[in-house]
């Protein structure tokens, strides 16, 4: 039997109803409202079980699991830290790790993304794309065959290598070894945007994409690379023409302390976090959104 509901007490937080004791946990800054699980339930895989067929039913409510990943990616912790009062730790882990391989994290930031971009009056599909590279510390559980070391940055650990549209919302992430250039990870970057975004003419990045990056763009996706660089005379920080929006998208997924330092052993964790922030921003974003329209 399919469960809806967080839990089966008749009242608690997450119902939005006061109860001295509620039966399950509710953390502000990382579990989900009843307004929010209702836009994100739809977009994510049908139970196990649904029909009596086979397989074991699900034994924890989906609401209850998501919360326990959201509260892994806000608050930093690791998954062994998980609070008692969520699902047992490797049934949550088991649970996060068989939706990264089913790229169900992706599938869900793009359905986010596209209300989002309509609600603003945008097409689904965007025209242009910003993309950019932050790297990141590396804690002891990534291991050496995946990390590397930034020369630039003076940083040992790895890169998130990231696509966003014209305000800022995700549209593709690579996680390479932090001594990888930008310009040649952007390759893997470029071919995975243009796989799902045929429509993206126009990318704009920084100098460190100048040269043959450009050229492969152009001959091969047919995507023209338009450079913004720092003026000559500029000291310290400065606010460039459309890069700077690519910059605040990583300030937001930074909010969520699990990416401030890379502790993943396998680069498609790291990806799968970074799409998970960008999940939790985009819910509460159209939850609100819809509360303030009614």
């Amino acid at each position: 039997m399919s469960v809806s509901l967080i839990c089966s007490c008749s009242s608690c937080p997450a119902h939005g109803e006061s109860s001295a004791t509620p039966s399950c946990p509710f953390y502000p800054s990382s579990s989900l409202t009843a307004a929010e699980w209702a836009i994100l339930e739809p977009l994510l895989p049908p139970p196990g079980n649904t029909t009596g067929k086979g397989g074991r039913p699900e034994k924890w409510p989906r609401r209850l699991v998501c919360d326990a990943i959201f509260y892994l990616v806000r608050g930093g912790i690791a998954w062994a830290q998980l609070p008692h009062d969520f699902p047992p730790a490797k049934t949550v882990y088991d649970i996060y790790r068989w939706w990264t391989k089913t790229v169900v994290w992706q599938r869900t930031n793009d359905c986010l993304r596209d209300r989002v971009r309509m609600r603003a009056g945008r097409a689904p599909q965007p025209s242009a794309a910003i993309i950019d590279s932050q790297t990141v510390r590396g804690a002891d559980t990534v291991p050496a065959s995946t990390s590397g070391y930034d020369a630039g940055k003076r940083v040992k650990g790895r890169k998130r290598h990231i696509a966003t549209d014209a305000t800022g919302l995700l549209l593709a992430v690579v996680v390479t070894a932090a001594s990888i250039q930008d310009r040649d990870a952007a390759h893997r970057l470029l071919a995975a945007m243009a796989a799902r975004f045929c429509a993206v003419s126009i990318v704009v990045a920084d100098g460190g994409y100048a040269g043959r990056f450009e050229r492969w763009a152009k001959s091969v996706l047919a995507v023209a690379i338009q450079i913004v660089k720092r003026g000559h005379t500029a000291t310290g920080f400065e606010v460039l023409p459309r890069r700077w929006v690519v910059e605040r998208t990583f300030g937001w997924l930074v909010k969520h302390r699990r990416l401030i330092r890379d502790y993943e052993t396998r680069p498609d964790d790291h990806e799968a976090m970074v799409f998970l922030a960008a999940i939790h921003t985009l819910t509460r974003r159209l939850a609100r959104t819809d509360h303030q329209g009614t």
